[in-house]
């Protein structure tokens, strides 16, 4: 995928894995699973990407490519970050960065009792025990996730970070691919990624790793309220 514009500088660089490639996997903001629409910022979400756009800027990235995935909640988290981190460019969109349907699963595995995390889980862990497959399939999500983050790794030149606006279940499968865990380790992680909160990943010639998994202490100090799952 060619990730077209120029390279933005956000003051010197990160002083850890220096001259690495670096990919931040940036979980979108809290979305508004009460209101009609939930592919939509909430404000709690708007304030948890506006902090994560301040932290970056502190930072001091060399940003190369920045890719989102094309739902509402993951826009919206990008261009609020980028605009408050003062990174004026146009993320790459690429569906392949896209959460699971949540709904489609707990409709295709119900179970009638337990709260929704629970039901979530349970969902999760029939639809990756499975083997089928398909386009809805656990195989297919899991593999267009490795493959837009090869994509990625490849274009993330030496010293630059890539950023990657997205969502947990992403998140949960490329850490727990690169940890080579089994599923339970996927929905383990799925279940604790927080709204706002950044996984770092370094590549050089032994591959891809992952350095950090769901740092959120920029949004500490904000209080509790902006500590959302959801």
């Amino acid at each position: 995928m060619w990730f077209p514009g120029p390279v933005f500088r956000v003051g010197r660089g990160h002083p850890y894995c220096v001259g690495m490639p670096t990919i931040y996997l940036i979980r979108h903001g809290k979305a508004s699973p009460e209101a009609a629409d939930y592919d939509e910022l909430s404000p709690t979400g708007y304030e948890q990407a506006r902090l994560l756009g301040a932290e970056l800027k502190r930072r001091e990235l060399d940003v190369g490519p920045v890719v989102s995935g094309s739902l509402r909640r993951q826009r919206q988290t990008a261009a609020t970050a980028l605009a408050e981190a003062g990174i004026d460019v146009e993320p790459v969109v690429d569906d392949r960065w896209n959460e699971y349907d949540h709904l489609n699963l707990l409709d295709r595995y119900p179970i009638e009792t337990g709260s929704l995390q629970q039901r979530l889980d349970a969902a999760l862990t029939s639809w990756t025990g499975t083997g089928e497959a398909g386009e809805d399939s656990w195989p297919l999500f899991r593999d267009g996730v490795r493959a837009a983050l090869g994509e990625v790794a490849a274009a993330v030149g030496k010293g630059r970070t890539a950023l990657v606006f997205t969502s947990a279940g992403v998140i949960g499968a490329v850490c727990s691919t690169l940890l080579d865990t089994p599923a339970a380790g996927f929905i383990a992680m799925n279940r604790v990624v927080v709204n706002g909160s950044v996984s770092k990943l370094v590549h050089g010639r032994g591959g891809t790793q992952l350095l950090s998994f769901n740092d959120h202490a920029h949004l500490e100090h904000g209080g509790p309220e902006l500590m959302t799952y959801r």
